[in-house]
C-alpha cells in the first residue's frame, strides 16, 4: 500500500502501537504498517468459525488496496487485549439526581475513558425555575449540569490520546433553550458555558412550520411536560397544542415568543459560535427502521448516528467508510461486482465488532447486543469526481450521489439479510420497518404523510430492489440500523482520499492535527496541470498566495477551475440537494457540513430550512471562510508583470474567521 507524507506520519504517530516498556526518550514503534492492518484484520475475524484465515485476508487485502477502513477506535483497539471498537454513543438523561450524575456524569466518564465519542440529550432535566418536590425548592435549570459534563470531558483523557469529546442535544421547546443557544460565546458567567462540549438543536416540525407562518412558540418546563420529549410527528403536535391549551388557560407555565426570533438566534449563534447545530427530530424518528423499539431522543457527535436510547440503552455504533474512488472503472463508471465483494466483507467485519466488543456499561452492551446497529459509511466522493471528470456544483454530480449511494444501499442491505440467515436475526427484528416490508426509501413517503407537506426530493432509482425487499421478507436482517456516512477526517488521511462526501476544502491548505501542521495540495489538480504543460513554479507560487483559489490564475482554462472548484465555490443549494439524494437511501444519517463563505443570515435561513424541507435528517457544522489558512511567508507572485502586496482581509472576512468551525482539536476522532 501507498502512503502519502500526511498519511504515513498520522499512522506513525496514532495508530502503529508503541512498546510502553521502553524507558528511554524515543517511543518505539512495534508494528509497520502491514503488520497494523493484518492485526486489526485478526482482531475482528478470530471468532469465525469457518474459513477464518480466508476472511483475515480478504479484510486484509481491503485494508491494503484502500477499499475500505474501519474507524479510529477499532485501528486502535483491534487485536489487543481491550478492544473498545466502537465509535459513538447515545445516552439520555432523566429527570432525576440519581439518572443525572448516573447516566450524564459517571457512565460517560467511562465511557470517554475507552475513547467513544458521546452525544446525549438532557431534554428530561427540567429548566429553570421548575418545581423541585423533594425540597420544595426551584431547579436552576440544565445549564449548570452541561457546565459538569463539559468539564468531565476535559478531565476523563480518552485512552491517553486525546480529551474526551461529547455533544448535548436539547429540544426547541425547552425553557432553557435560551442559555443553551449561548453556551458556546466567549462572554458571559464562564460557569455557565461549555467551550469544550458541541450543542446540538433537537428541532421538531412543529417549529419549523410555526417559524415559516411566522407565528408564536411557545416554551415549557420539561417537568411540567414530560411526554413531549417522547412524541413526535403528530402525536406530538398534538400534546404540544394540548399543553399550549393549559397554559394559555393558566393552568400551567409556559412562555410564548415568536417562532421567528428563535429562528434567527438560532442562526445568530451559529454564526458567532459554530454551535449549536440543527438536527431534526421527526425526520430521524419518523424514518427510523427502529420506530417500533422507541424514540431516537437525539442523534451522536457527528450527526451521523440516529439510535432509540432509554432508560436501560446506550446507543452504540460501529463504523466504517468504502473507499468510493477505488470503486470506479477506468472509465468512470461504479464497479458494481467490486462495490459488492467489499460491502459483503466490511459489514461482516462491522456485525463482529458487536461480539468482540469491550463494553464500558451495561446499557451500552444491551442495546448493542438487542439491535446489533452498524454504520457503513463512504469517503472519497471528491476523487471519485475528479476521475469521472465531474465538477461537484453540477447536476449530474447530484445524480451521481444518488447512483452510487442507492448501489451501496443495496449491496449493504443484502449483506446484513444474508448474515441474517447464517448467524440469525437481530432481537428486536419483530415490528420494526424491516419487518414490515418498509426499506428506507419508502420513509420519504411516510415523512411526506406525517407533515402534511411535500418532502422535496426525486423518488426512485436505478437498480431493482423487489429481491431485496424478497430477501429480507425471508431471512430477516442481522442488524436494525446499517448505514451512516461519518466524517472520516482522519481515516481518509491514511487512505489517501478525500473526507466523507464533502467537497475538497481547499486545493492548497494546512492541515492542522495532533501530528502537526502538513501542507495539502490537490495532486489531481497538479496532475492535470502536468498533463497540459501548466505545471510551474510561478503557478505553483500563485496557488500558494491565493490560498489554492484558481479563479485568478490565468493559466488555468475554465474547465479545470469548474472541476477543482472548492467548497466555498459550491453552491450550499446543491450539496443539500446531494445530500437529500443519499439519505433517501440511508437507515440512519450523515455528517452534513454547509459551507458558506461570507456571513449571510438570509441565505443561511434558506439552507437550513431547505436541508429541513428535503428530509435531511441532521445537519454538522457550519463551515465559513478563514480569513487566512496557507503561511504567505515572502513568495514573489507576478500577475501581468506586476508584483502582487501581501494580501489583506476585510473585517468581514475577519469575523467569518471568528465564528469558523474548523478550529485545531474541534473534530471528534471516534467517528473518523
Amino acid at each position: 500500500m501507498e502512503f502519502d507524507y500526511l498519511g504515513i506520519q498520522t499512522l506513525y504517530d496514532r495508530y502503529l502501537i508503541v512498546d510502553r516498556t521502553n524507558t528511554g526518550d524515543e517511543e518505539r514503534r512495534i508494528e509497520t504498517p502491514q503488520l497494523f492492518w493484518m492485526r486489526v484484520a485478526m482482531g475482528l475475524f478470530h471468532n469465525e468459525v469457518d474459513n477464518k484465515e480466508e476472511r483475515v485476508v480478504s479484510l486484509y487485502n481491503l485494508y491494503k488496496n484502500r477499499r475500505f477502513c474501519s474507524s479510529t477506535p477499532t485501528l486502535f483497539n483491534s487485536g489487543t487485549p481491550h478492544s473498545q471498537l466502537s465509535s459513538c454513543y447515545l445516552y439520555w438523561v432523566d429527570d432525576s439526581i440519581e439518572g443525572i450524575m448516573e447516566r450524564g456524569i459517571t457512565e460517560n466518564a467511562y465511557l470517554s475513558k475507552w475513547a467513544g465519542g458521546l452525544g446525549g440529550s438532557w431534554t428530561s432535566v427540567r429548566g429553570m425555575g421548575g418545581h423541585i418536590r423533594g425540597t420544595n425548592g426551584r431547579s436552576q435549570g440544565v445549564i449548570p449540569f452541561l457546565k459538569l459534563h463539559n468539564d468531565l470531558l476535559v478531565a476523563v483523557n480518552q485512552g491517553g490520546k486525546r480529551r474526551g469529546s461529547g455533544c448535548a442535544y436539547l429540544e426547541t421547546w425547552h425553557n432553557d433553550i435560551g442559555e443553551f443557544l449561548e453556551l458556546r460565546k466567549n462572554t458571559g458567567d464562564d460557569r455557565r458555558r461549555t467551550h469544550d462540549m458541541n450543542t446540538a438543536n433537537w428541532v421538531p416540525d412543529l417549529f419549523m412550520k410555526r417559524m415559516e407562518a411566522r407565528e408564536d412558540w411557545t416554551l415549557f418546563c420539561s417537568s411540567d411536560a414530560p411526554d413531549l420529549h417522547e412524541t413526535y410527528g403528530r402525536d406530538f403536535d398534538e400534546r404540544y397544542l394540548a399543553y399550549e391549551a393549559k397554559a394559555e388557560r393558566g393552568e400551567m407555565s409556559g412562555e410564548k415568543i415568536p417562532a421567528i426570533d428563535l429562528w434567527k438566534r438560532m442562526l445568530q449563534m451559529i454564526f458567532e459560535t459554530g454551535h449549536p447545530w440543527i438536527t431534526f427530530k421527526d425526520a430521524c424518528n419518523v424514518r427510523s427502521p427502529q420506530d417500533h423499539a422507541g424514540v431516537i431522543h437525539s442523534s451522536n457527535l457527528c450527526t451521523e448516528i440516529t439510535l432509540n436510547t432509554g432508560s436501560d440503552e446506550t446507543a452504540v455504533c460501529n463504523l466504517g467508510s468504502v473507499v468510493l474512488d477505488n470503486h470506479l472503472t477506468e472509465s468512470g463508471e461504479l464497479d458494481l461486482a467490486k462495490l459488492r465483494e467489499t460491502i459483503r466483507i466490511a459489514v461482516r467485519a462491522l456485525d463482529n465488532v458487536i461480539d468482540i466488543n469491550f463494553y464500558p456499561t451495561q446499557p451500552a452492551r444491551n442495546a448493542n447486543l438487542r439491535h446489533r446497529p452498524i454504520g457503513l459509511g463512504v469517503m472519497g466522493l471528491q476523487n471519485a469526481l475528479y476521475q469521472k471528470g465531474v465538477p461537484f456544483a453540477s447536476e449530474a454530480a447530484v445524480e451521481f450521489n444518488d447512483e452510487f449511494m442507492e448501489a451501496i444501499a443495496y449491496f449493504a442491505y443484502e449483506a446484513s439479510s444474508d448474515l441474517a440467515r447464517e448467524k440469525g436475526r437481530y432481537e428486536s427484528y419483530e415490528g420494526s420497518k424491516w419487518d414490515r416490508g418498509l426499506l428506507p426509501p419508502d420513509t420519504v413517503d411516510l415523512l411526506e404523510q406525517e407533515r402534511g407537506q411535500a418532502v422535496d426530493v426525486p423518488r426512485g432509482g436505478r437498480m431493482d430492489w423487489e429481491p431485496i425487499r424478497q430477501k429480507i421478507a425471508s431471512q430477516g436482517m442481522r442488524n436494525s440500523n446499517v448505514l451512516a456516512i461519518a466524517p472520516t477526517a482522519t481515516i481518509s488521511n491514511i487512505m489517501g482520499t478525500s473526507p466523507c462526501i464533502e467537497p475538497l476544502y481547499k486545493n492548497l491548505y494546512v492541515k492542522s492535527n495532533l501530528s502537526g501542521d502538513f501542507i495539502v495540495l490537490n495532486r489531481h489538480l497538479v496532475n492535470a496541470l502536468k498533463g497540459r504543460g501548466l505545471w510551474n513554479e510561478d503557478v505553483m507560487n500563485k496557488l500558494k498566495y491565493l490560498d489554492g483559489d484558481l479563479h485568478d490564475i490565468a493559466e488555468v482554462p475554465n474547465e479545470l477551475k469548474q472541476l477543482y472548484a472548492t467548497a466555498f465555490d459550491v453552491d450550499p443549494m446543491l450539496m443539500i440537494a446531494a445530500a437529500a439524494r443519499r439519505q433517501k437511501w440511508i437507515d440512519q444519517s450523515q455528517s452534513v457540513n454547509l459551507f458558506l463563505a461570507k456571513p449571510d443570515m438570509k441565505r443561511l435561513s434558506h439552507m437550513y430550512r431547505a436541508a429541513w424541507r428535503s428530509g435531511l435528517k441532521t445537519t454538522y457544522y457550519l463551515r465559513t471562510l478563514g480569513a487566512s489558512n496557507i503561511e504567505k511567508a515572502t513568495i514573489a507572485v507576478k500577475k501581468q508583470g506586476v508584483e502582487l502586496p501581501e494580501k489583506e482581509h476585510t473585517a468581514e472576512e475577519r469575523l467569518a474567521c471568528s465564528i469558523e468551525a474548523m478550529r485545531n482539536g474541534e473534530e471528534c476522532e471516534a467517528c473518523q
